[in-house]
């Protein structure tokens, strides 16, 4: 029997996985009594933190009672996707973390589903038991409901259930007395998960994941499925489409802790990191040198939506960014798909732009935003939904929208969901809140999230996944009004802004640059209007009291990135530097746009 533990945590964004990770290393007196690491310890980077959500899944691991747990945090969220479906091939059993209020969600539903298909053995964890107004029994009925229409076995369906709190510290399994700690957890996962099995043979191993290191390059990580795997063994790399190249390990690498530790060999079950094979992708198999067998290459469901991405030519082009040519945007692009199975990049017809291909609109915006960061300047495009023919009808992504509301404002979000071919399938209350199920287009998610935040007073908590492909369903309405687009170059006047604020509200402040063609604001109306907000107040020698009234000026909206990628229509980009964020038409000077108006209808 091995001391190996694999365990993948698996729930619903914002549900506490990583905090739960957290709160295990530090009960695993994994730090120093001086040390000082602070929350969150496995969102290392930058945008991970800020939004409070994992992006990338993590390996540590942790001992208890001599057996070596390795922990695998995943991300919750549907467009990550691809992360989680990957990671789960080297976990032996999942930590399945429900929240003690909301209950199972629609990307609870999305990973068990993944989970289970797997065939792994799951313990339930209903956390923030702490809360108020929670419902721990109702939320374990509904956790067994949903397993029990996910076709789980029999010994699925008889999980453990634990109860607890991540943030306070403890767990127990009655959520009435509290404990001090989490050993019921950790005793629960030596119990119930099955050690990692030791399989004889020649070497089997499949990439799961990547790592990269400016001293020694890529870093490919796995679990050994069989056999075992030496430092300096020669080893043949067998690619997804069956091609076999012959290499050999130079070091290899386990998890210990947060950090990784060298090692002569592995054996089967363990997870470990391979330095010195070149040119692997995710999905390839290490396998024995002279008799080499693939792994079943690994399955993730298909992108649902598509940009374009295009390099930066606005007036304003290279003033911030260090990388703007398209050679520096297709290597990038092409060294994200290494690591991001859920991405696709195609060329298209200009040598400048290319087609990215994602999950969603969260998936896409991380990339750009990493990008920004990075020091590269682009456009982007409208997103568009990636259409399919099915038995000679055409098709397109159906999504299941959950919205929980304040059940005085549910009548708004129903009808503004309705408005989008959305259709209402479960209305039912969970405490003070009105709990709303819908089927629809993938097309009519994309700027909703903005209308509804609007319409409750930024109460509703929504989420979404990808159900199926459907019949078409129809033209649905875009954006209501216009835009006011600039038709200058030069400084935005107070004066001139404040002469203009009955036609609309604005979107850049005074003593700002702008450039012929940028969008500056929102009309009132439903068509485009073309605004001079570069013109100062022409002076003169005399003066007269009352005059000269202090513009007043209501302040600019300020878009995110995501909120801008929904905003915008088909003849508009969105331009991405390290520093700003605008909004501009395709076609800057009117005569184009009128030219090419055609195009977009």
């Amino acid at each position: 029997m091995q001391k190996i533990r694999n365990i993948a945590i698996i729930a619903h964004v914002d549900h506490g996985k990583t905090t739960l990770v957290d709160k295990i290393l530090h009960f695993t007196n994994l730090f120093r009594e001086n040390e000082q690491m602070g929350e969150l310890i496995l969102d290392n980077n930058d945008l991970e933190r800020e939004r409070g959500i994992t992006i990338v899944s993590k390996n540590v691991s942790v001992r208890y009672n001599d057996i070596k747990i390795n922990i695998i945090d995943t991300p919750g969220h549907a467009d990550f996707g691809g992360e989680v479906e990957r990671v789960l091939k080297m976990a032996d059993g999942v930590i399945l973390l429900v929240d003690a209020f909301e209950g199972p969600m629609p990307q609870t539903r999305f990973v068990t589903q993944k989970a289970l298909a797997l065939g792994l053995k799951p313990i339930v964890v209903v956390n923030k038991v702490d809360k108020e107004n929670c419902r721990p029994e109702e939320v374990y009925e509904q956790v067994f409901e949903l397993f029990f229409n996910l076709d789980a076995t029999e010994e699925q369906l008889d999980f453990p259930v634990l109860y607890g709190s991540s943030k306070m510290g403890w767990m127990s399994t009655d959520w009435k007395t509290p404990t001090e700690d989490f050993t019921p957890l950790l005793d629960a996962i030596l119990e119930h998960i099955p050690p990692a099995p030791y399989f004889e043979g020649t070497l089997q191993m499949q990439i799961t994941s990547l790592d990269y290191s400016s001293f020694v390059g890529r870093i490919a990580i796995g679990r050994v499925a069989r056999g075992n795997i030496k430092e300096n063994m020669p080893v043949s790399l067998v690619k997804r489409d069956g091609k076999i190249v012959k290499s050999r390990v130079k070091e290899l690498y386990t998890f210990e802790g947060l950090g990784k530790v060298k090692v002569q060999e592995v054996a089967s079950g363990d997870i470990c990191a391979v330095v010195g094979i070149e040119g692997f992708e995710i999905g390839d198999t290490i396998a024995d040198f002279e008799n080499p067998e693939q792994l079943e290459v690994i399955h993730i469901d298909e992108p649902t939506m598509n940009m374009l991405f295009t390099i930066n030519n606005s007036p304003f082009f290279g003033k911030e960014g260090k990388f703007v040519t398209s050679r520096h945007l297709h290597d990038r692009l092409h060294k994200e798909m290494e690591k991001n199975l859920a991405l696709k990049v195609l060329p298209t017809d200009s040598a400048d732009a290319f087609l990215v291909y994602g999950r969603g609109i969260l998936h896409l915006s991380v990339l750009i935003e990493t990008m920004r960061r990075e020091g590269y300047e682009l456009q982007v495009g409208q997103p568009q939904v990636i259409l399919k023919e099915i038995d000679g009808k055409k098709c397109e992504p159906i999504e299941t929208l959950v919205v929980d509301v304040p059940a005085e404002v549910s009548g708004k979000v129903i009808e503004l969901v309705t408005q989008r071919k959305g259709e209402l399938l479960i209305m039912e209350t969970k405490g003070d809140m009105q709990h709303l199920e819908f089927e629809i287009p993938s097309r009519g998610i994309i700027g909703l999230r903005n209308n509804v935040l609007t319409a409750t007073a930024g109460e509703a908590v929504m989420a979404h996944r990808m159900k199926d492909y459907q019949p078409w369903k129809g033209t649905i309405p875009g954006r209501l009004a216009g835009v006011l687009v600039s038709m200058d170059k030069g400084q935005t006047t107070a004066y001139s802004i404040d002469k203009l604020q009955d036609r609309g509200r604005f979107f850049v402040d005074p003593g700002v640059d702008i450039y012929e063609g940028q969008v500056v604001g929102e009309h009132t109306r439903d068509n485009d209007l073309v605004v001079n907000i570069v013109k100062g107040k022409q002076l003169t020698n005399m003066r007269a009291s009352g005059s000269d009234d202090n513009a007043r000026i209501a302040p600019a909206i300020k878009f995110s990135l995501e909120e801008a990628m929904e905003y915008i229509q088909a003849d508009e980009y969105i331009e991405v530097t390290p520093q700003s964020i605008r909004l501009r038409k395709i076609y800057l000077t009117e005569n184009e746009r009128k030219v090419n108006a055609k195009k977009f209808q």
